[in-house]
């Protein structure tokens, strides 16, 4: 298992084309229609990490995407009807585990094996950040209903994003609701809002002074002094939409889209010239993690701090293990207004 991490850099240079008019009817409620157009994909900022360049024309069809994260209360729902078990909530799978460490890894001990997932626990002090074992902690118990562990509780937090959510969670609820998750390129295009500044409300990280994202305030990762109102995540319409009315595309939760993760994806991009509904990669490719598959998420989350991270930009991208949830990743989902043409990859 890993932890999702942000890493510091800078602003897409994205250029949206004018969207297309037509809208269709709704195909369910809470959703927003995102006219397709054309964009400049990732970044050609010295600042950002290698994986978020070159920029790279993309033109995406409209689609359908829910206006928040999915809920904690509408994630119950599909619990209710259906009695899914998240992959937190299911013993621990030693054969597919040791797919994923070094080969001769022997088998951890039965009460190693548990049900869990990872949880966020500042330390006391300053700790190196090239050290994320620091503030993450692998814990038994910590589910979707106990986000923060097993003596912790989601009630009285119905309209906050769902976490503790592994991207195979994330798929069978989008399934069950007749929907799909995001490719990568229709999340980032949608995160702009119609925008080319640094972040999607503008240039300024705090306009006339006002917090636009639930991001980590103080000094990272050991004091928080939740000068934004909140210490974890927030409820999904805490902060003002994007110009498309979607809320929480920067920083909250981390969201999962629906494809593998490459960190040459832009570079391989950029050399097809305009690609027009870019598909999922066939395999991934990560050379810090060369042994697990990896799926792309987007959008940065309420650990994100400017002194050790800025991925509260479309630009950025992470990869992560579609069997791993954490307390900073949710996700939300989307619908074709026609069925797309993917261009292969």
């Amino acid at each position: 298992m890993v932890v999702v991490l942000c890493a510091t850099t800078a602003w897409s240079d994205a250029v949206p084309s004018p969207p297309e008019a037509a809208q269709p009817a709704p195909p369910a409620p809470g959703m927003v229609w995102i006219a397709g157009g054309e964009f400049s994909m990732g970044t050609d900022s010295p600042d950002s990490f290698p994986n978020e360049r070159p920029a790279h024309p993309v033109r995406v069809s409209g689609f359908w995407m829910d206006a928040t994260p999915v809920t904690n209360a509408e994630f119950a729902n599909f619990v209710e009807a259906t009695g899914y078990k998240t992959i937190a909530e299911r013993p621990v799978d030693w054969e597919e585990l040791k797919k994923q460490v070094p080969p001769g890894t022997p088998k951890p001990p039965a009460d190693v094996l548990q049900p869990g997932s990872l949880v966020f626990v500042p330390p006391a002090h300053p700790v190196p950040l090239q050290d994320m074992s620091r503030w993450w902690s692998w814990t038994t118990g910590a589910d979707w209903r106990h986000p923060e562990g097993p003596d912790s509780t989601n009630e009285g937090r119905e309209a906050y994003p769902v976490t503790q959510i592994a991207w195979d969670d994330a798929v069978a609820y989008a399934e069950w609701a007749g929907k799909r998750l995001p490719t990568e390129a229709e999340w980032e295009y949608a995160a702009h809002g119609g925008s080319t500044t640094r972040y999607h409300w503008g240039d300024e990280f705090m306009p006339t002074g006002k917090h636009m994202a639930n991001t980590f305030t103080g000094k990272f990762p050991y004091k928080n002094t939740i000068e934004d109102g909140f210490e974890l995540t927030s409820p999904v319409r805490a902060f003002p939409p994007n110009g498309y009315g979607l809320y929480d595309m920067a920083g909250n939760t981390w969201e999962w889209t629906g494809d593998r993760y490459r960190e040459d994806r832009h570079v391989r991009l950029q050399k097809r010239g305009l690609v027009i509904d870019p598909s999922s990669p066939a395999k991934t490719f990560d050379p810090t993690d060369p042994r697990s598959e990896r799926r792309v998420i987007k959008g940065g989350s309420f650990l994100c701090h400017v002194d050790y991270c800025e991925s509260y930009r479309p630009s950025a991208r992470r990869g992560t293990p579609p069997d791993t949830g954490s307390a900073h990743v949710g996700f939300r989902c989307v619908i074709s207004a026609t069925p797309a043409v993917p261009a292969a990859d």
